[in-house]
């Protein structure tokens, strides 16, 4: 009996100390199985990222726990990190491309440690936009622009989804060509590249001559220069939108055109570029921008002054062009007029609008003031030309501009800064004329005596100026077919036109203020 007592005693504690145990460990298990693992999130596991999505990456605690007892790794490494609140980021998020890890831990002492981990892939790779730079010669015609948008998924165009190949390819159809399309691709990952395209155009070059509004009314002018273009001597006519005088050599549609009195009714726009162009002649539209009385006189008057050049004190500016001459290039308002003039003309269907006195009055310039202008002259005038291109060229026409003799040499005096102004035009068209240059330049002793000479080097020069910021912009010189001190006839003509071909101009522009054409000795088709 004593013994099994005995047994009794000692069986009675064991039980009880048992009984201690699970009421100890029993809590705890139940803990174990019930308590949260610490939160990766901000990446989807599995996901392919760029690396600006890895700053989202971010660790939690556990519900109770402290953020202090947590602990990260990056593809098994211990992390650095740095606390945001109540979570914990990666401290340098920018992880080279590849597969990548990253883990949380809270270590527990007797029960297996908490862990979350979440894989995923850094994709930091934009995709490579290409694009075929095949120049355009005719602007309204329909247009193809093709590319690769090598490790693309989806490309678009001027926001417009664009069908893409396995190897990135795409192709893009417009019924005219635009000045400029925005190319955007984007991978998988949410890497984007961006490309700002302008549509690179050649002109299709010319042989031209120039006519007034006034001159097209007159059948003893109008019709020898048809003659000249039915024997294909030339196969382009540049007609005046808007003179020196100010005047709109049509009824224009223009609001401040019609408001001031500039519009004539010289010729019909619309029913003459259509004449021409069924007869198969390109017609360019000589648009004088800046050098305008009728508006300039309309704004003084009417108390708009700072669309006018003016003195330092205040007066119109004349510079020996007569009174009211120039108009502000700096105000909004003269840019403005000049921008829906030529737009106009090339919704009417002008093939080429091209600006003459596009610059400022020569003079001093510290003697005149420009309401409004900030920075150079030069680069108001690159400034204005850039609006001019984008919206001719949406209309489908070329934009050219007018430029002295002396602007490759000598910017400065007229504000024509000819590498910059090339940048947004697609033809540069300097006034070259033998006569107008002064004995010795260029190294030649009489220009006007020497056409072939002074017309090849002056040529020779804005042909290298006009390629300095490499824009492929042509240049079509003006050439002298009128006498001044020598008379100019068909030799003179003919050796300008041979020398600026021989300096990298094949075509040209023939001025003659009377428009008459008679003795320039231009050559028929062959």
């Amino acid at each position: 009996m004593a013994t099994q007592a005995s047994r009794r005693r000692r069986v009675i504690p064991l039980l009880i100390g048992a009984l201690v145990v699970l009421a100890i460990v029993a809590p705890l298990s139940v803990r174990a199985l019930t308590a949260s693992d610490p939160v990766v999130s901000g990446v989807d596991e599995g996901a392919t990222v760029t690396t600006d999505a890895v700053r989202l990456l971010s660790v939690s605690a556990p519900e109770g726990q402290d953020l202090a007892d947590v602990q990260v790794f990056l593809d098994g490494a211990p992390a650095q990190t740095r606390r945001d609140g109540d979570r914990l980021l990666l401290a340098d998020p920018a992880l080279p491309d590849g597969a990548h890890s990253v883990s949380a831990r809270v270590p527990a002492r007797m029960m297996p440690d908490r862990e979350a981990t979440r894989s995923f892939t850094v994709d930091g790779t934009a995709p490579v936009l290409e694009v075929d730079p095949v120049a355009v010669s005719d602007p309204r015609k329909p247009f193809t622009l093709k590319g690769k948008a090598t490790g693309a998924t989806a490309v678009t165009a001027d926001d417009k989804t664009v069908p893409i190949g396995d190897d990135g390819a795409f192709a893009v159809q417009f019924d005219k060509a635009p000045a400029k399309v925005l190319l955007s691709a984007r991978d998988g990952a949410g890497n984007s590249a961006k490309q700002d395209f302008t549509v690179p155009v050649r002109h299709p070059g010319m042989k031209a001559v120039h006519m007034t509004a006034m001159a097209w009314t007159s059948d003893a002018l109008r019709e020898p220069v048809l003659q000249l273009a039915r024997e294909g001597r030339i196969n382009t006519i540049q007609l005046d939108i808007k003179d020196e005088s100010g005047e709109v050599g049509y009824q224009s549609q223009v609001p401040l055109a019609r408001e001031i009195g500039a519009t004539r009714s010289h010729y019909d726009a619309k029913a003459v570029v259509d004449q021409l162009h069924q007869a198969g002649v390109r017609v360019v539209g000589r648009l004088v921008a800046f050098r305008d009385p009728i508006l300039a006189r309309a704004s003084w008057t009417s108390g708009k002054t700072d669309r006018v050049v003016q003195t330092h004190d205040g007066r119109p500016w004349s510079g020996g062009y007569g009174d009211y001459a120039f108009t502000n290039f700096a105000n909004p308002e003269v840019v403005g007029y000049n921008l829906d003039l030529a737009t106009e003309a090339a919704t009417i269907g002008f093939d080429d609008v091209l600006y003459d006195y596009i610059r400022r009055p020569e003079g001093a310039l510290g003697q005149m003031k420009l309401p409004g202008l900030q920075g150079t002259p030069e680069q108001a005038i690159a400034d204005f030309l850039a609006k001019s291109r984008d919206a001719v060229r949406d209309r489908g026409a070329f934009l050219g501009a007018s430029v002295f003799g002396i602007a490759a040499s000598r910017p400065g005096p007229v504000a024509q800064d000819i590498p910059l102004m090339s940048k947004h035009v697609d033809y540069i068209a300097p006034m070259v004329y033998p006569s107008h240059w002064g004995p010795g330049e260029y190294g030649v002793a009489q220009p006007e005596s020497q056409p072939y000479d002074i017309t090849a080097r002056s040529v020779a020069e804005f042909v290298a100026k006009a390629k300095a910021k490499d824009s492929g912009t042509q240049v079509i010189p003006w050439l002298q077919a009128f006498s001044l001190r020598k008379s100019y006839g068909p030799a003179e003509v003919q050796a300008q036109i041979k020398a600026a071909q021989d300096s990298g101009a094949s075509s040209f522009l023939l001025w003659n203020a009377s428009c008459r054409y008679d003795t320039a000795g231009l050559q028929p088709a062959t």
